[in-house]
């Protein structure tokens, strides 16, 4: 009952200003919602770790009872690619929540990476195209090694595909980097207004 009367008296007296406060806080506290989908990630992370452990299954069996003329390339590279996805969903995990919903504890802060903390949403975006070029990377190598299995036109394309991941992640990171010369640029010389002034 405290808290109620609390709450009415930050907001005043005014009905209107109780509903833009009510209506301030339902949209600041709808960002809890982001959880879901996190956790979400998490689930699909545990899910795609247990077909890693099928594919290394997979990769043994080659190894030790080859299969005609099979070689282990393609399945080290489905390994690379798997790696490289969950590091990509691990990421935005981690960087997501910091940035939307709320910072870590400290003690949740203890065995956590050292980028956690400096990755704003601009260097999110940033990281997200390079592990996406990274990964169509190993995707079009797959094609190469793979020659036979697919059309000119099926190569075509995903060159494409990774020639525009470039350019994305090229642009992502020069706005990246534009947008933070222009926060520098505006701040302050706190040197220059420590100076005394010129003798006359």
């Amino acid at each position: 009952m405290s808290k109620l009367k609390e709450f009415f008296a930050a907001a005043g007296t005014n009905p209107m200003d109780r509903i833009q406060t009510a209506i301030e806080r339902i949209i600041l506290y709808s960002r809890y919602i982001l959880v879901v989908f996190y956790i979400g990630l998490a689930v699909a992370l545990a899910i795609y770790a247990v077909s890693f452990i099928f594919e290394v299954v997979h990769l043994a069996e080659i190894a030790f009872f080859p299969p005609g003329n099979k070689n282990m390339i393609m399945p080290v590279l489905e390994l690379i690619d798997g790696a490289l996805v969950s590091g990509l969903i691990v990421m935005v995990m981690l960087s997501s929540y910091e940035n939307f919903v709320g910072s870590f504890s400290d003690d949740s802060l203890d065995n956590s990476p050292e980028w956690l903390r400096r990755l704003d949403p601009g260097s999110l975006k940033v990281k997200v195209a390079t592990a996406l070029l990274t990964i169509s990377a190993v995707k079009l190598l797959q094609v190469f090694m793979d020659r036979e299995q697919f059309t000119d036109a099926d190569i075509f394309w995903k060159v494409v595909i990774h020639v525009v991941f470039i350019a994305s992640a090229v642009f992502l990171a020069l706005l990246d980097r534009i947008s933070g010369h222009g926060y520098h640029h505006h701040k302050p010389d706190d040197k220059k207004s420590d100076e005394p002034p010129p003798s006359l």
